[in-house]
């Protein structure tokens, strides 16, 4: 289970990668102030998703003694 989670906040970080470049784009292309401002809340969740995954990756490798 625990390698599932460590998939899984793999994926979410690299999501967050994806995001933080789309934004870094905008904003040195001069685009929407709406779209950089959305483009950052979606980079947060996306952190706090790949946290909680993180954490429930130690949790289960912790449980299963290694």
């Amino acid at each position: 289970m625990s390698t599932l989670f460590n998939i899984l906040a793999i994926l979410v970080m690299m999501a967050v990668v994806i995001v933080l470049i789309r934004g870094l784009i905008n904003m040195m292309r001069g685009g929407s102030g709406s779209t950089s401002n959305k483009l950052m809340q979606a980079r947060v969740i996306l952190q706090a998703v790949a946290i909680v995954f993180v954490v429930l990756a130690m949790y289960y490798a912790k449980s299963r003694g290694g």
